[in-house]
């Protein structure tokens, strides 16, 4: 691959920041205007793009994991996994989904049960739970799994530098200029920088508002700003000295510790709840989810929920899913090396989703009794930052379990910002799988900074939700990752076909 200096892509990357940062605070309404006229055009007209590239995506991996490359490995055949399978899982699980389960572990079946975006034959907690699957499950981590896999196959077998253009390196006997090269390749890997900070700073700024909003509702107060601001910095000092510390003494601790917590807190509401019911609806909602996943995916007779839904649902997590395929896939192919194809598909693919599901299928039955229990449903799960500690107020030890879901809480944005300041730390570090500790402290300050002047600036102007605005510009930069994501799978299979398959 031609040569450029990371210093280079480290400057035009934090110009481009520091650019887009200051139209964003001078011209805060005129952008957030543009930023939401783009993004409906794009889920207008791409929305449809999104589904079958997921579909195909999801297909795609399961021939290969079948197939007989499924035995090749990411690295050379005497390579072996650095990491145990629960250390593997529980890092790519907590830099995969982290707070979102639990920021939407109540809110999101209960709006599906209320709402029900498709109508089938079956009961509307089916329904509720079964969408629920399909847009946490198989093709979100069909996105990371994809990007892992081509990373991981030029980082260990072809030995290429840790960056998003190393899975583009066949253009290089497509590309003859060295210039033309230079550019093609900055580019990407620019994109892949500022897709990966715009989706931290979003997922940042949602975790950190669920966590005032768990306090706010625990202390019946309503903190400020400063209060935010505080949690921010807390949570980037921690995720700083995780990321100091590197992958095996940091990351990986925090990782399994959170996986730990996590499947405490799943088998306490589990075991309080109605059992049977749980376990039959999972069964039920498991079964049609995989039964009516093709239809699902492309949204097909039945399954059509209507462009508004897709608009606002399906369309927004596709895309919030491909935003973070380049630092997740790249974080999950940084610790897989030794794996077979196939145990990283099962790994990335199905295991995660699984766990998901049950997590959805337990909390989501749970407060569909709690609802059902109610005189009249009030809304009270409405609230996306404060429906789990709302659910939590009907079980016993309420205190100590909302106190452990905020410690949950700002653990998994550590590991999701850790992981993301290692990747950038490696983009940027001259592609080293062990980047230097200047860049991941100079990484670190710059998205505690950039995700600060976000929430001060989503505060100082009521009127304009800054942090939406965030995440829909994801839907914009994900456009562009996800042309190149299906020049970039053609490209692996092409390159991938002329090695011998063992």
């Amino acid at each position: 691959m031609s040569k450029y200096t990371s210093s280079s892509l480290l400057k035009i990357s934090l110009g481009i920041l520091l650019f887009f940062s200051f139209f964003l605070y001078i011209f805060t309404e005129e952008v957030y205007i543009q930023i939401e006229t783009t993004s409906i055009f794009i889920r207008k007209w791409f929305g449809g793009f999104y589904l079958w590239l997921g579909l195909g995506t999801v297909l795609l991996l399961l021939v290969l994991a079948v197939s007989p490359w499924g035995k090749r490995r990411l690295g050379q055949d005497q390579d072996r996994p650095q990491f145990s399978r629960l250390a593997w899982i529980s890092m790519l699980y907590s830099a995969g989904m982290g707070s979102g389960i639990l920021l939407r572990a109540v809110q999101e079946p209960v709006f599906m049960r209320c709402y029900a975006p498709i109508y089938t034959n079956t009961t509307l907690e089916n329904i509720a739970l079964e969408y629920t699957f399909y847009q946490w499950g198989f093709t979100a981590w069909a996105f990371y799994a994809v990007f892992a896999i081509v990373i991981g196959y030029y980082l260990f077998v072809r030995s290429k530098k840790v960056l998003s253009s190393s899975a583009f390196s066949s253009l290089e006997g497509i590309i003859v200029s060295k210039n033309a090269q230079n550019l093609v390749f900055k580019g990407i890997d620019i994109l892949a920088i500022l897709t990966t900070v715009f989706g931290l700073v979003a997922a940042i700024g949602l975790g950190t508002t669920q966590i005032k909003g768990g306090l706010d509702h625990l202390l019946q107060t309503n903190f400020d700003s400063k209060i935010t601001i505080l949690l921010l910095i807390l949570i980037s000092g921690l995720a700083f000295i995780s990321v100091f510390k590197g992958v095996n003494k940091g990351i990986k601790v925090i990782s399994t510790w959170n996986i730990y917590i996590t499947f405490a807190l799943l088998i306490f509401v589990f075991t309080q709840s109605d059992i049977v019911a749980i376990l039959s609806q999972f069964c039920y909602s498991l079964f049609h989810y995989i039964v009516d996943f093709i239809p699902l995916s492309i949204a097909y007779g039945v399954y059509d929920p209507g462009e508004s839904f897709l608009t606002d649902w399906t369309y927004y997590y596709w895309a919030f899913w491909l935003a973070w395929a380049p630092f997740t896939g790249i974080f999950i192919a940084r610790i897989s090396r030794g794996r077979t194809l196939r145990e990283l598909i099962i790994g990335v693919l199905l295991v995660p989703s699984l766990g998901t599901f049950f997590w959805f299928t337990v909390f989501g039955e749970s407060a569909f009794q709690i609802v059902d229990n109610l005189d009249f449903y009030q809304g009270e799960f409405d609230n996306v930052f404060s429906s789990i500690f709302v659910f939590f107020e009907n079980y016993t030890f309420q205190g100590f379990i909302n106190t452990t879901v905020i410690l949950l809480l700002i653990s998994f944005l550590v590991t999701s910002l850790d992981s993301a300041v290692f990747v950038l730390s490696m983009f940027t570090d001259q592609g080293k799988q062990n980047p230097s500790k200047k860049h991941r402290l100079l990484w670190s300050i710059v998205l505690t900074i950039f995700a600060i002047g976000i929430i001060l600036l989503g505060n100082a102007k009521e009127d304009i939700n800054v942090l939406t605005a965030m995440q829909k510009l994801l839907i914009i930069t994900s456009l562009p990752f996800s042309l190149l994501m299906v020049i970039m799978i053609l490209l692996f299979f092409i390159d991938f076909r002329k090695s011998k398959i063992d």
